[in-house]
């Protein structure tokens, strides 16, 4: 085991773990994939590292923990269609399309987009359909989707999102204000109804492209 496999191990027993992701499949997934692929050259060291990880134009990397829980949660099957908001480094795209049939994924920023691209191929995911779009609006000519994933936080899940979902459908996403936001899942349940849960709490950078309250100042 050279020095990259041993941080992933560590990665997954020591931070993955003991963030109460415990199937197997999702652990294979993450022992798996290589996140140095997706990381920028000068953060390279902190590949295996328990931090956010700066990407550029004000977007982050996730820490893994979060990432994995993410796709925990979000309970996927092999034959899923996934919808992801915000590709950022693809890293979680790539971990979402291991565990999936097809994931479509919607970058804003065109220079994220393009390295992101990089990074899937150099990883060897193709079964991915990347969108330089803005994401709050979804892919509704690709839907609808079994499972949609946020990979940043909102402060509320627009109803155009929901709306994509199958029935029996689930969405994720970190919902909410600093300091404390929370990880929700959302279920819909028949045509016009959907029950949502709150599952842990968390804080993440801003998905772009998604209304905020409004602030009134006196």
């Amino acid at each position: 085991m050279n020095a990259l496999e041993q941080a992933r191990f560590n990665m997954v027993e020591q931070q993955i773990r003991p963030w109460q992701v415990l199937d197997t499949a999702v652990l294979h997934t993450l022992q798996h994939i290589a996140r140095e692929l997706f990381v920028p050259s000068a953060y390279q060291a902190l590949a295996y590292t328990d931090t956010e990880i700066p990407l550029g134009h004000g977007e982050f990397m996730l820490p893994p923990r979060v990432d994995a829980r993410l796709m925990h949660d979000v309970h996927l099957k092999p034959t899923d269609k996934v919808l992801e908001i915000g590709t950022g480094s693809g890293y979680l795209t790539a971990l979402l399309a291991d565990r999936t049939q097809y994931v479509v994924s919607l970058e804003i920023n065109p220079e994220l987009h393009a390295n992101a691209r990089e990074n899937l191929q150099r990883a060897g995911i193709t079964h991915v359909d990347l969108r330089l779009t803005d994401g709050s609006v979804g892919a509704a000519d690709a839907g609808p989707f079994d499972a949609i994933v946020l990979s940043g936080s909102v402060h509320e899940v627009p109803p155009a999102l929901l709306q994509q979902l199958k029935v029996g459908g689930r969405l994720i996403a970190i919902v909410g204000e600093e300091p404390v936001m929370q990880a929700t899942l959302f279920t819909r349940t028949s045509a016009s109804a959907w029950d949502h849960r709150e599952l842990w709490d968390t804080s993440a950078p801003r998905l772009l492209g998604f209304t905020e309250p409004s602030r009134f100042h006196f």
